[in-house]
């Protein structure tokens, strides 16, 4: 049994979700200048970036923070437009 996590902004999202998010909102260039790994620099690829980001822990968790923090800068827009 799943246990619920209201203040996990993680929670339930697959790290494939995340970047598919992240590249169709900043594209590649962006994140390369944000984050600066390879991957996301030289002949990106959705593959070949979720090959890396599961095996190397620091760059994961650097992608997750930057999806996590759009996400709030959403929620204020979204507050602030009502």
């Amino acid at each position: 049994m799943s246990q619920e996590q209201p203040k996990n902004p993680l929670h339930g999202m697959t790290l494939k979700a995340i970047l598919e998010d992240l590249i169709e909102r900043r594209g590649f260039e962006n994140l390369a200048e944000e984050i600066q790994i390879n991957c996301f620099a030289y002949e990106p690829s959705l593959t070949s970036s979720l090959r890396f980001l599961r095996k190397v822990d620091w760059a994961r968790r650097q992608v997750e923070e930057l999806w996590i923090a759009d996400q709030r800068a959403i929620e204020r827009h979204n507050r602030r437009s009502l």
